[in-house]
């Protein structure tokens, strides 16, 4: 059983059933029934969220268990989820699909880092929003969570050159404190970057 199948198999939810509070505070930024694609959304609770909202939202993850979870979470707020298992390795979205992209705690190691991130913004229509969160290098100085890999925790410079064409609308590296389940709690630093496929939105 591939590590985050064996997360997911314990009783509950491990990051909790309510979204993040980023996603929540940048929802305004979506246009109304926006295709949102959310790579790594686990056991579902942003895209279950985010399709309460209104929008067409595919969720995406390599865990067969945590989809389920997901599957289950949307029925049970009567909402539709489209679910793919895929690795991130070599899993490549249609270009043009979506009007955004929600990355929430997806750490990728550097080997396959920048090309899956650059297949994602491909993915994005003209217009079309990334909206993420992840940990700092400097979360490794807490426990609240995440890679205790310094390669596999962004900075703004390497979300910058990994995204590289894309217009940056937000852009902070801070402190706060977490409260997702038993997988995130407490003090954090978190990294917080917004940016845009240039051209007009359709």
């Amino acid at each position: 059983m591939q590590f985050w199948d064996q997360q997911f198999a314990t009783p509950g939810f491990k990051y909790g059933t309510h979204p993040n509070v980023f996603v929540v505070e940048q929802s305004s930024r979506l246009k109304p029934a926006s295709d949102i694609l959310i790579p790594g959304d686990g056991e579902g609770r942003n895209g279950v969220w985010l399709a309460q909202q209104g929008h067409r939202v595919t969720a995406m993850d390599g865990s067969r268990i945590g989809l389920d979870k997901a599957r289950s979470l949307a029925k049970g707020c009567d909402v539709d989820l489209a679910t793919v298992q895929a690795d991130l390795a070599s899993w490549e979205p249609a270009p043009d699909s979506a009007d955004a992209v929600v990355l929430i705690y997806v750490h990728l190691p550097p080997s396959i880092r920048q090309t899956a991130h650059r297949r994602l913004a491909a993915a994005l229509r003209p217009g079309g929003l990334v909206i993420l969160e992840a940990f700092h290098p400097l979360q490794l100085q807490h426990t609240s969570g995440g890679p205790k890999d310094a390669a596999m925790l962004y900075d703004l410079e390497t979300l910058r050159r990994d995204f590289e064409g894309l217009d940056e609308l937000m852009a902070e590296e801070i402190s706060t404190v977490l409260d997702e389940g038993p997988g995130h709690q407490g003090p954090a630093r978190v990294t917080r970057w917004i940016s845009q496929r240039p051209g007009q939105a359709r």
